[in-house]
């Protein structure tokens, strides 16, 4: 198997205790890094029950995603050449088959981030989110036909938008807790977009449309397709999934917090089966 469920490369954030991936029972866990900064590890199970998990705290600067009203669009022949990729359609971002749909809607809006504010504004108002409503083959045409989907939906449908307006836009995956928001039930992982204006690249979340705090990036790519947190070379069965993003007690002293990492019931989060990963923030 290939799990790419470590936090993402590029994260230079202060960690307490160790963001490996454990194993039980004990199996070799190979870690390597792809060209994008993504973190993997290669796997092999053996028959039966394999119970992954990790368990750290990342220390988060308590700040919102940056928000740039003045951000400008670069014209494509400006773009730095390892951004063009992200202009390109992909798997799940059918761009070249929504063009005509996406000038219709924003291609009277000002460029730069007043435009593609407008379309995660209108992808955020016209996808209705259930878990329901996702499955593993929906593609960015089927989240505008269908107006449903969940939050890996909305990424792809806002970056194909951006890609056929000539706004360079990549799929980012990872943690986001409930820090300033009202909680919203189970933890999971979370899909968001970047998108690049004015030499740099910036969050836009459709599902949620307004800055959050605390997120942290495990992947990157062009879609989904490119970073799937799970990827098996045989048959498997994911039979429980638990995940914890939690904001810590700022009281607590270092020393105090190493020790929780330590005594924390491993057995809360385990529950028997494949694939269980914790953090807290």
């Amino acid at each position: 198997m290939l799990l790419a469920l470590y936090p993402h490369g590029s994260e230079k954030r202060r960690t307490i205790g160790s963001d490996c991936i454990r194993a039980e029972p004990t199996i070799k866990v190979e870690e390597f890094t792809d060209l994008v900064g993504n973190r993997w590890a290669r796997i092999e199970t053996p028959p039966g029950v394999t119970t992954l998990w990790s368990d750290c705290i990342v220390e988060d600067s308590g700040e919102p995603d940056v928000f740039n009203w003045d951000a400008r669009q670069h014209e494509v022949v400006d773009l730095p050449v390892e951004t063009l990729v992200y202009l390109m359609a992909s798997r799940y971002c059918e761009s070249d088959e929504l063009a005509e749909k996406a000038w219709q809607l924003f291609g009277n809006t000002p460029t730069g981030w007043a435009r593609v504010q407008a379309i995660s504004n209108w992808v955020h108002n016209h996808v209705l989110f259930d878990y329901r409503f996702g499955r593993p083959t929906k593609t960015a045409v089927d989240v505008l036909r269908e107006g449903t989907g969940v939050c890996r939906d909305f990424s792809h449908l806002f970056i194909a938008m951006c890609r056929a307006m000539n706004i360079p836009a990549r799929y980012a995956s990872g943690y986001l807790g409930d820090i300033g928001v009202a909680p919203s039930g189970a933890g999971d992982f979370s899909a968001w977009s970047e998108v690049f204006l004015e030499g740099r690249w910036y969050t836009f979340d459709a599902r949620h449309n307004s800055p959050r705090i605390g997120r942290v990036v495990m992947v990157r790519g062009r879609d989904a397709a490119d970073v799937a947190m799970m990827m098996g070379f045989g048959e498997y069965l994911l039979s429980h999934l638990k995940i914890w993003t939690d904001e810590v007690d700022e009281s607590l002293s270092e020393d105090a917090l190493v020790e929780s990492l330590k005594t924390r019931p491993l057995a809360e989060a385990l529950v028997l089966d494949p694939s269980v990963r914790r953090v807290i923030l």
